[in-house]
């Protein structure tokens, strides 16, 4: 059974940096994509980025493009979305997903599998 844990949330000040990790776990991961959503205080989730662990190839919402940076440890199986001049709108609850597709893709309904989620809070 696939199983995601997010971490690395907290309270950062608003310009600040955060690293969130995803470790995933249950099966072989070389045909999937592992993406990043968010869901914010009264929002709808909203995709933030993605990254295939085959060839490392990237996709990236526009409301953090230059700002984040995601990335993938294969040998860990792990997952990293890196924050910097984080903003108090960045505040959510963030989630990474897993699915199988052959381009990191930004449709909810592509992923399967997805975390429990770690909070991010910026404040101003």
């Amino acid at each position: 059974q696939v199983q995601l844990v997010e971490s690395g949330g907290g309270l950062v000040q608003a310009g600040g940096s955060l690293r969130l990790s995803c470790a995933a776990s249950g099966r072989t991961f070389n045909s999937y994509a592992m993406g990043w959503f968010r869901q914010g205080p009264g929002k709808e989730r909203e995709f933030v980025a993605a990254i295939s662990w085959s060839d490392g190839s990237t996709y990236y919402a526009d409301s953090v493009k230059g700002r984040c940076t995601i990335s993938r440890d294969n040998a860990k199986d792990t997952v990293y979305l890196e924050m910097n001049n984080l903003k108090p709108e960045d505040t959510a609850v963030y989630y990474c997903a897993t699915g199988q597709m052959l381009q990191p893709g930004s449709y909810e309904g592509e992923y399967d599998y997805w975390g429990q989620g770690t909070q991010v809070t910026v404040s101003s």
